[in-house]
Parts: structure tokens; C-alpha cells; sequence
């Protein structure tokens, strides 16, 4: 069985990518970025392409809601 890999992984990367992030939703009205997040969650679903992963995955998202 696939395992969710939830030990940060981007090293000192981690607050540039953040950035960067941020910054590909710049000028995005707030529902063109929840468009944008959509469709970037299901592009990286598909390249995950594991779904016993991708559910441990919508598990911990529901974890951590606030």
C-alpha cells in the first residue's frame, strides 16, 4: 500500500515556493482562484495518479481544516 508523504519536503525551499504560490494567483479575483486551486488540485491528482494516496491525502486535508 501507497503511503502520504507528510514530512516537509521542499528543504529551504519551502518560503520560496510559498511565494511563488501566492504569486501564480496574483491578479485573480477570488473565484478565479478557487478556479486556478481546482484545476492545479486535479493536474497534480492525475500526475499522483495513486488513489489509495490521494485519499490519505483528502484525510488529512480534513484534519487540518480550521
Amino acid at each position: 500500500m501507497s503511503q502520504l508523504n507528510l514530512t516537509p519536503n521542499f528543504g529551504r525551499e519551502a518560503d520560496a515556493f510559498y511565494a511563488e504560490l501566492i504569486a501564480a494567483q496574483a491578479g485573480l479575483s477570488d473565484e478565479q482562484a478557487a478556479d486556478w486551486l481546482a484545476r492545479l488540485t486535479l493536474i497534480l491528482c492525475n500526475h499522483i495518479g495513486d488513489r489509495e494516496v490521494l485519499r490519505q491525502a483528502f484525510a488529512a486535508a480534513h484534519e487540518h481544516h480550521d
